[in-house]
């Protein structure tokens, strides 16, 4: 018999869920439960099996995971080495000697990964042009590998001047350090990029190889487990693009999963908005942890080509292409706390899901995002995850009283209603470094809000920033796997090559991304369940001349076949625009960088229109009335529940009012209106106030 069924899981740091698409029958089958840290994949397991699936029975399984950048952002990585050109250990120290508070006087730069100790010098160089300037010696690479062996190192990350455009010291590098260091994660700068700009590259590979034997470990722990319950597909995982490549890729090119989970619930957003029609739309994702913001501009989700992990101030960039996500550690799991002062702060430490919030009665003892939406009245204590998990109020008052309230004087609704204010003032922040910051107007997009905690707070944030329209999808807690089922194999190459858009040499441009897409078509090819047809996307990295600074460019690979100039200056006019609120159609471009992308397509599964309501009426899916308190939107309410899966095509409900569902609630504020569209989302027309 035929396997057929397709397994999506999404670990997060609170809850891991898990989605499963039925093949043969077309149907989604949905799983949580909380994340279990000291073995992820027991998490995953217990999750397929509260779905009523067995991995024995699925051809795929897609995954998503944070372990990747929790490694990187918690330093709890390899000793990692970095082997560089003689002359340039420092360059990762160096950086870009950015001050972005300049009137700081606490302000501290980035922190390298590697200890300048363990940066070790080769005397070996290539020029620009990717002509040897010095040879690389093998016994000198040998010594180096004895030494590092000595030092105890677990990983070795290799940067070599102009790499970019010439890998052939790299290659014979990282041969000779695996071949001796056989026990050690080694990575060489030019698999991950071959992108100029040599801080940012080596800040790439350190990162790689730091988290390279974490991830690697994980994945294999994973590929034991899968075997273990006689799982004979294929095992993908999510990139930071949205794309899936295989786990054996994904353990050697471990950065490129650094935003695995978020990226899947944008790609879910774009999905989502195809099939509505909807051009313009904020992914807004808050989970037990964190909340996350993407844009989905045109139909096409934004990406970038670099990113700052850890903030722009004392961040270490990394150098590859992924979805424009902005994250902040505020989450349903955040713990509020008061400061020097008395001043409240809500993040980014979240009681994840041990000991979880204090209402979980796991052992929390600090009150949370989530204990004061309980407090509130926003969440049905015995109807949290279906009625599964019981919701302790008493602990949550006493916690909140004793931490919160009383030290500042405040009744436990006046403490919650604080709590939440500052973590949607938080969450408005992060959506307008995707929007605002983007030379984006975050009133002119809808916002789509998921996660378990997305719904409860997406009327808030889009108050605070006028967005007038909010959508929930079916589904909302388990939408970043639901993102990975709609996922397509994926995968991006770069190659740095200067030219004048003016004279260009088309004919070399034209070799190079023939040489991509050979490339990508192999990969796409030996990770594929089968036979997938392919989609290839050209870009181009340009600047006008003089700048420093380029944006990229989508352009289709008829205007280099046909050497049309004029067609690709203006779309880089037009992105330049968009972007910095000016363009100049007289001034000379140039092309900084060639961007290829090989999409192999994988069939998505489609979901039937929802049943009219006909005539019955939207009271038909009322569970309940509950004391809700909106603080400053209206005060204590009496608010009625609805069951969302009562609630048909065409429903309308007028707020305030809360919509219950098995993973996660919807909040409408007084004056908001739901209508249930054709697809069964919740489409909300949010009452803008000046």
């Amino acid at each position: 018999m035929a396997l057929q069924l397709r397994i999506a899981a999404d670990v997060g740091g609170t809850f891991t869920d898990v989605a499963v698409f039925d093949e043969a029958a077309g149907g989604i089958r949905l799983g949580k439960t909380l994340t279990t840290p000291s073995s992820l994949i027991e998490g995953m397991n217990h999750g397929v099996g509260k779905a009523g699936a067995d991995f024995a029975d699925a051809r795929l399984f897609l995954h998503g995971t944070t372990v990747a950048i929790n490694a990187l952002l918690e330093r709890k990585g390899a000793k990692t080495a970095l082997v560089t050109t003689k002359g340039f250990r420092d360059i990762y120290e160096i950086g870009r000697i950015n001050r972005p508070e300049a009137y700081n006087l606490f302000f501290r730069k980035h922190r390298p990964l590697v200890e300048r100790a363990l940066r070790v010098e080769v005397d070996e160089r290539m020029d620009a042009a990717g002509e040897v300037l010095r040879p690389l010696i093998d016994t000198e690479v040998e010594a180096v590998a004895r030494r590092l062996e000595e030092e105890g190192v677990e990983a070795v990350a290799i940067l070599f001047l102009h790499s970019y455009r010439n890998p052939d010291h790299e290659i014979r590098a990282r041969d000779i350090l695996g071949r001796m260091m056989p026990n050690a994660f080694v990575t060489a700068s030019h698999e991950l990029s071959q992108e100029y700009r040599e801080f940012e590259r080596s800040s790439t590979v350190a990162a790689n190889a730091y988290i390279g034997p974490r991830v690697t470990q994980y994945l294999s722990e994973a590929d034991r487990v899968l075997d273990d319950v006689r799982f004979g597909g294929k095992f993908l995982i999510v990139q930071s693009t949205g794309g899936l490549y295989d786990a054996a890729q994904a353990s050697r090119e471990c950065i490129r999963m650094l935003e695995s989970g978020p990226a899947a619930g944008v790609i879910g957003t774009r999905e989502l908005c195809a099939a509505i029609g909807l051009r313009d739309a904020i992914a807004f994702d808050m989970g037990g942890t964190t909340a996350k913001a993407g844009v989905i501009l045109d139909g096409v989700e934004l990406t970038a080509n670099q990113v700052m992990v850890g903030g722009y101030a004392e961040g270490l960039p990394i150098q590859i292409p992924m979805i424009d996500i902005e994250e902040v550690g505020t989450g349903g799991g955040s713990i509020a706390r008061l400061a020097q002062g008395k001043s409240l702060r809500v993040g980014p430490e979240s009681a994840g899901a041990v000991p979880g919030p204090v209402c979980y009665g796991n052992g929390g003892t600090e009150p949370t995002v989530t204990d004061a939406n309980l407090l509130l009245g926003r969440l049905a204590p015995d109807l949290f995850l279906g009625g599964e998990m019981k919701l302790d109020v008493d602990g949550a008052t006493l916690a909140m009283t004793a931490q919160i309230g009383e030290p500042l004087g405040l009744s436990v609704a006046e403490a919650a209603d604080g709590i939440i204010r500052i973590a949607v003032t938080q969450m408005a922040n992060v959506v307008k470094r995707v929007t605002t910051a983007r030379g984006l107007d975050a009133r002119d997009f809808a916002m789509v809000a998921y996660g378990g905690a997305g719904p409860l707070h997406a009327v808030l944030v889009a108050r605070e920033l006028q967005i007038a329209r909010v959508i929930v999808p079916n589904a909302p807690g388990h939408f970043s796997a639901y993102g990975m089922l709609v996922s397509d194999l994926r995968r991006d190459y770069v190659r740095t090559l200067f030219a004048r858009l003016a004279d260009a040499p088309f004919d070399s441009f034209n070799a190079v991304f023939r040489e991509m897409e050979e490339r990508g078509r192999g990969d796409i090819d030996s990770a594929a369940p089968e036979r997938l047809d392919i989609i290839v996307k050209h870009a181009v990295d340009m600047r006008y001349i003089g700048q420093e600074h380029a944006v990229t460019v989508e352009v289709d690979h008829g205007a280099f076949a046909e050497r049309d100039v004029d067609a690709i200056k203006a779309a880089f006019d037009a992105v330049h625009s968009q972007r910095y609120g000016y363009a100049s159609s007289d001034e000379s471009a140039e092309i900084v960088n060639l961007r290829l992308s090989v999409i192999g397509v994988i069939a998505k599964p489609s979901h039937a229109p929802l049943a009219a309501a006909t005539n019955a009426p939207a009271d038909d899916a009322l569970i309940g009335v509950r004391a809700v308190e909106f603080g400053v939107m209206g005060g204590r309410l009496e608010t009625p529940l609805y069951d969302r899966a009562r609630l048909l095509r065409g429903h309308r409900v007028v707020g305030p009012a809360l919509i219950q569902e098995y993973a996660s609630t919807t909040v409408l504020l007084p004056g908001d209106t739901l209508v249930v569209d054709r697809m069964g989302n919740l489409d909300i027309t949010i009452e803008v106030r000046p």
